[in-house]
C-alpha cells in the first residue's frame, strides 16, 4: 500500500496516495513512513493542519524523525505560524548538528516569508492611505499595461517607474501589482527586449529595463527571487552578457551583482541559471578597458564561493574555459592586466576542486602560458604586471599539489625560472616563488641538480636568515628537497651556513613542518666531513634530544630528529659525551625505532 501511495503521489493523484496510505496505517499503526508520506500529500493539497497531525504520530513513533520535524516546518510556515516553523527546524539541529545547511535554508525561507508578509502589509496601507508615491506606481504600471504601443512609448514609462522607485514600499507595489510580468504579458517589450541584434531603441529599452529590475530587486530578496522565475529573463541573462553592446552589458553586470554579492541571491542564480558557461562569458571581460572588468571579477570572486558554481565549471572547462585562458596568458599585454592578475587569482582558487585542478594540471598549453607570462615579466615590471607575475606563481603552486607527467616535463623549465625570480625586489613574488621551486623540485631530480648548479642554496639561506615564517617553511622544504640525494646541495649548505646557525634557530621553531624539515636537512649534511665536528660546542644534542623524545603530532619531526642525532654522534663520538650528561642515551635508544639505516 506504501509502494501504491508512492506511486498515485509521483503522478500527481495526491487524493488517491491520502487514500493508499490511510489503508496502510489502518494495518499498521506504528509506521513513521505512512505518516509523513500521507503529510506530503497534504501539504499537496493545501491541507497544512492535517499534514500536521501526521507528523505529529510520526514524532510519537519516532521522536527523531527528521522528515517530520521538516514537513511540520513548512507546514507551519504555509499557515504562517512563523516561530512555530523555526522551533521545527531548529529541532532537526539538535537531531543532527550535520544537517546544518538545510536548517540554513529552511530558517532562510521563513525568514524571508516573514519579511514578505510584514512588506506587503505595510506597501497596502500607504496604497489605501492615498500616498502619492504608493499610487504612482500603480498608476505607472497601468499605463505600461497598454497594448501595441511605440517602443519608445515603454521605453520612457520604464524609466518613470525606475526613478519612482525609492525604498521597499514601492519595491513591494512594483511586485504585487504584477510589475515582473511586464516582460510576459507585452509582445512589443518582450520582443525588443529578446531581439538577438538590437537597434538603438531596443539597446535603450533592454538598459532601461534592466536598470528597472535593478532598481526593484536592490536589497529585496523576494523580487530577486521572483524575477528569476521568468523563463525569458532566465534564457536572456548569458545573451545580455555576451552581447558586445557595452550599455547592456554594464547594466546586466550590475544586476548579476545585486545576486552574486550574498549568498541567498548566488544560491538563487545556482538554482535557476545553468552557470556552466558563466566562467566563460565573464572571463571575456578581461579584455574590456573599463568598468565591465572589474564588475565581472567581482561577480566571479562571488560565485567561487559556492560549492556547487565549482562543480558546474567542470563541464567546460578543458573545451572553452581552458583555450581562453591561456590565449589571454599569452596575451597579457593586450589585456586589462588588473583584471587579469584577479582572473588568475579566480583560477587559482577554482583550484580548490580537485576535479578542476587535475585538469588544469594536465593542460600542458596552460603550463606555457604561464612561464610566457613568467617570462615577460622580466621584460616588463609594472605594477600591473607584477600583481599578475604574483597571481600566476599562486595558480602554480596550487596546481602542484597534482603530480603527473606534464608537470614533470616542465620541472627544469619552472624551476629555473623561479631561481631567476629570487632577484625581484618585491618580497611577496620572491615567497611565491620560493613557494614553486618547494613543490616542483620533487617532480625532476633533473630540476633539482640544475637548481643547486645554479647556487640555489646559498640562496635559501640567505632568505631563512631574513626570517618570515611562510618563507622559512617554503625555503627549508626546498632545502631538504635539495639535500635528500645531492652532494653538491649537502656540502653548499655546510658551506654556506656556518656552524649550522640557521638550522639550529629553525630547529626552535614553533612550526613543526619546519622543524622536522630542518632536522632532515642536518641529519643529510652530516656526511660532509667536518659537519658534526662544527657542531661540538653548539646545543646541537640538546634541541635534538628534545624533539627525538617529544610528542609532536608529525612523527616525522621525532624521525627526523632522532635520525639526525643517531649519524651526529656516529659522524663525531664527542657528541655522545654530551648526550650522557643530559641522560639521553635512553631516549635516543626508544627513538632508534625510527632510524632504519646511518
Amino acid at each position: 500500500l506504501k509502494e501504491k501511495g508512492n506511486d498515485a503521489f509521483r503522478e500527481g493523484d495526491y487524493g488517491v496516495a491520502v487514500q493508499r496510505y490511510t489503508e496502510g496505517l489502518e494495518k499498521l499503526r506504528d509506521k513513521q513512513e505512512l505518516y509523513t508520506n500521507r503529510a506530503q500529500a497534504y501539504m499537496k493539497m493545501h491541507e497544512y493542519e492535517k499534514a500536521i497531525g501526521d507528523c505529529e504520530w510520526a514524532l510519537k513513533c519516532n521522536e527523531k524523525c527528521i522528515k517530520a520535524y521538516f514537513l511540520m516546518g513548512k507546514a507551519h510556515l504555509a499557515l504562517k505560524h512563523y516561530s512555530e516553523s523555526r522551533q521545527c527546524y531548529e529541532k532537526i539541529l539538535l537531531i543532527d548538528p550535520q544537517k546544518e545547511s538545510l536548517f540554513k535554508d529552511c530558517m532562510n525561507e521563513v525568514n524571508l516569508e516573514e519579511k514578505r508578509m510584514r512588506d506587503e502589509e505595510r506597501a497596502m496601507k500607504e496604497l489605501q492611505s492615498g500616498k502619492l508615491a504608493a499610487l504612482s506606481i500603480k498608476e505607472l504600471l497601468h499605463k505600461l499595461d497598454r497594448p501595441d504601443q511605440n517602443i519608445l512609448y515603454y521605453t520612457g514609462g520604464i524609466r518613470l517607474l525606475t526613478g519612482a522607485v525609492k525604498d521597499c514600499t514601492e519595491q513591494t507595489l512594483f511586485r504585487t501589482n504584477n510589475g515582473f510580468s511586464i516582460l510576459k504579458d507585452n509582445e512589443v517589450v518582450r520582443r525588443g527586449f529578446c531581439a538577438e541584434r538590437k537597434n538603438t531603441a531596443e539597446v535603450d529599452l533592454s538598459v532601461s529595463l534592466l536598470c528597472l529590475w535593478r532598481a526593484v530587486c536592490a536589497g529585496n530578496e523576494e523580487n530577486q527571487r521572483l524575477l528569476l522565475t521568468y523563463p525569458d529573463v532566465n534564457a536572456e541573462l548569458p545573451k545580455l552578457l555576451s552581447s558586445g553592446v557595452p550599455e547592456i552589458q554594464k547594466e546586466t553586470l550590475a544586476l548579476i551583482s545585486l545576486y552574486s554579492e550574498n549568498e541567498n541571491g548566488r544560491r538563487l542564480l545556482i538554482r535557476h541559471q545553468d552557470l556552466t558557461k558563466w566562467l566563460q562569458i565573464l572571463m571575456t571581460f578581461v579584455n574590456s578597458t573599463d568598468a565591465r572588468a572589474s564588475s565581472a571579477m567581482n561577480i566571479l570572486s562571488d560565485l567561487t564561493e559556492e560549492e556547487r558554481f565549482k562543480t558546474q565549471c567542470r563541464v567546460l572547462l578543458s573545451t572553452g574555459v581552458l583555450p581562453l585562458f591561456t590565449q589571454m596568458l599569452t596575451s597579457a599585454k593586450l589585456v586589462n592586466q588588473a583584471a587579469l592578475a584577479r582572473c588568475i587569482g579566480i583560477m587559482g582558487n577554482l583550484c580548490a576542486d580537485a576535479v578542476i585542478r587535475m585538469q588544469m594540471a594536465e593542460c600542458k598549453e596552460c603550463w606555457q602560458a604561464c612561464l610566457k607570462l613568467v617570462d615577460e615579466c622580466f621584460d616588463v615590471s609594472t605594477p600591473k604586471y607584477q600583481e599578475c607575475l604574483f597571481a600566476v606563481l599562486g595558480l602554480m603552486m596550487n596546481l602542484l599539489l597534482e603530480s603527473n607527467v606534464i608537470i614533470q616535463c616542465f620541472a627544469v623549465d619552472i624551476s629555473g625560472r623561479c631561481v631567476s625570480l629570487l632577484r625581484e625586489k618585491d618580497g611577496r613574488i620572491v615567497t611565491r616563488a620560493i613557494g614553486v621551486l618547494s613543490r616542483i623540485l620533487p617532480a625532476s631530480s633533473s630540476a633539482v641538480e640544475e637548481v643547486v648548479k645554479g647556487g640555489v642554496v646559498k640562496k635559501m639561506i640567505k632568505f631563512l636568515k631574513a626570517g618570515g615564517q611562510i618563507t622559512s617553511n617554503y625555503g627549508i622544504k626546498t632545502l631538504s628537497i635539495c639535500t635528500r640525494s645531492n652532494r653538491q646541495a649537502q656540502e653548499d649548505l655546510v658551506k654556506s651556513d656556518k656552524n649550522f646557525s640557521v638550522l639550529l634557530k629553525l630547529l626552535e621553531s614553533e612550526d613543526e613542518m619546519t622543524v622536522g624539515n630542518a632536522a632532515f636537512c642536518l641529519g643529510q649534511c652530516l656526511v660532509v666531513p667536518g659537519a658534526a665536528t662544527s657542531l661540538l660546542n653548539s646545543n646541537v644534542v640538546m634541541i635534538l634530544l628534545k624533539h627525538a623524545g617529544g610528542d609532536a603530532t608529525r612523527t616525522a619531526v621525532q624521525e627526523n630528529a632522532a635520525i639526525a642525532l643517531g649519524k651526529l654522534c656516529v659522524a663525531e663520538p664527542r657528541h655522545i659525551v654530551q648526550l650522557r650528561k643530559l641522560n639521553g642515551l635512553a631516549i635516543l635508544n626508544s627513538s632508534m625505532k625510527y632510524v632504519h639505516s646511518i
